[in-house]
């Protein structure tokens, strides 16, 4: 099949190799020509995957125009900031009624609240729309460490062509039909991953992280289930799965922030310093806004959002936690 990877990450680059593969012609888009043009001579992407070699046979394009057209799967890869001006600019290049769209990117608009597999009916123009997520570290995946996710579509067989064009022997798919939860606990797990972040970079331990980890999924239950989702789903990979890895690997970026955050940096500061984006911080001030809207009580979430956006130190949040008013499990 003629797959068009829409944007030249870690996740997207990790992705691309992935089908590449399994015997697909794969195009990968990225924003800037002189960096895809730095790949395509070097076959490495060190920016946003450094380690492996790329595969000759995958194309590179700063055009849209030369990864849109004529592709038989869309396979979205964009940090969420950026995800309703791409699909913007994809749009009028896209056969929208034959082209199975894929998002792979865990968000919220901020303007609207749309989860993205939202935004990409809404803007691409069509229902053929899956979303796939789950525990899954680009760095890991192109090393072919093995790895399951979980794709979600309403139209069960949308979700069955995506099972099988991802599923193979390194990367095992499941399928459902829950869209939501699978979107819901990709959000919140960003939120929550910041939090053991700073404890760990605070020089907490096994127990506190435990904890965190624990309580943090109550929080996603909480807002999943008043929200629509089903528990099924936020206590299989897409939620409690990617929960664990993104609150516990050297790999995940929101820990990363979090961590600095315990050892004294400033919000400001790391953020300027990092060149792949954190989706957490901004899905905190999400997460405040949904858990008012829905009436959820979510304090871990929350004074991740005041110490991101609000500037509460973190160690304060520390104390607010543990100074609760107590109550039962």
């Amino acid at each position: 099949m003629n797959i068009a990877v829409i944007g030249d990450g870690g996740w997207g680059t990790a992705i691309a190799m992935l089908l590449e593969a399994r015997g697909h012609a794969v195009t990968v888009w990225g924003p800037f020509a002189d960096y895809i043009a730095e790949i395509r001579a070097t076959r490495r992407n060190p920016r946003y995957l450094p380690g492996p070699e790329l595969p000759a046979s995958i194309r590179w394009t700063a055009d849209l125009r030369e990864a849109v057209p004529g592709a038989d799967v869309l396979v979205l890869a964009i940090p969420s900031k950026f995800y309703r001006a791409v699909c913007a600019q994809v749009a009028p290049l896209l056969e929208a009624g034959r082209t199975l769209v894929v998002s792979l990117t865990k968000g919220v608009c901020p303007e609207t609240h749309q989860r993205m597999s939202e935004v990409a009916k809404a803007i691409l123009g069509t229902d053929r729309v899956v979303v796939l997520s789950g525990p899954s570290h680009a760095e890991e995946v192109a090393r072919g460490i093995p790895t399951a996710v979980t794709c979600a579509c309403a139209d069960h067989a949308l979700a069955v062509e995506a099972q099988r064009l991802f599923n193979g022997p390194r990367f095992r798919v499941y399928t459902t039909d829950d869209v939501l939860g699978v979107e819901i606990g990709g959000v919140v797990k960003n939120v929550l991953a910041i939090a053991v972040g700073a404890s760990d970079g605070f020089g907490f331990g096994d127990n506190t992280r435990a904890a965190l980890i624990t309580r943090g999924l109550a929080e996603m239950m909480r807002l999943g289930l008043r929200m629509g989702a089903k528990p099924q789903t936020l206590s299989g990979l897409a939620g409690v799965g990617d929960l664990i890895v993104t609150c516990t690997s050297r790999h995940s970026r929101n820990h990363a922030v979090g961590e600095r955050l315990g050892k004294g940096e400033a919000i400001g500061d790391i953020l300027a310093s990092m060149r792949m984006v954190a989706e957490g911080v901004d899905n905190a001030r999400l997460l405040h806004d949904l858990a008012r809207e829905y009436g959820v009580e979510m304090p871990i979430a929350e004074v991740v959002y005041r110490i991101c956006h609000q500037g509460l130190p973190a160690k304060e949040a520390v104390l607010l936690l543990m100074g609760r008013a107590a109550k039962p499990e």
